[in-house]
């Protein structure tokens, strides 16, 4: 991930992180050697998955009054000139297909706005 991204994703997590209904988690993926054998080790939640992963706890329906669920949520953190992968694209549909909370965040207030 390029500096900008890095400095950016941490910004986001800083700013979100006071939140007291949403979790996120760095989502490192990639792939490595393994030291002994050297056979490639995959590593993250999924090809294509966010950088920041977690869900957002919600309040529902007026039968279920009280109880919470935790929606899955999962921002792809990008500078301006970031440009977003085709597996990055496939992940977003198929969690936002779910249900769940999926975007990209090119700055604090979009990520702030996926979350709303």
């Amino acid at each position: 991930m390029p500096h900008g991204e890095t400095t950016l994703q941490q910004q986001i997590r800083l700013a979100l992180g006071t939140r007291t209904d949403l979790r996120l988690f760095r989502n490192q993926v990639g792939q490595l050697p393994d030291p002994r054998t050297g056979r490639p080790v995959q590593f993250g939640l999924a090809r294509g998955s966010a950088d920041l992963i977690g869900w957002r706890t919600i309040t529902v329906t007026p039968q279920m009054v009280g109880q919470q669920l935790a929606v899955f949520t999962s921002i792809e953190v990008k500078t301006e000139r970031g440009h977003v992968r085709p597996e990055q694209h496939a992940w977003q549909r198929t969690v936002s297909a779910a249900g769940g909370i999926a975007g990209i965040a090119r700055s604090i207030q979009d990520a702030n706005d996926l979350v709303r």
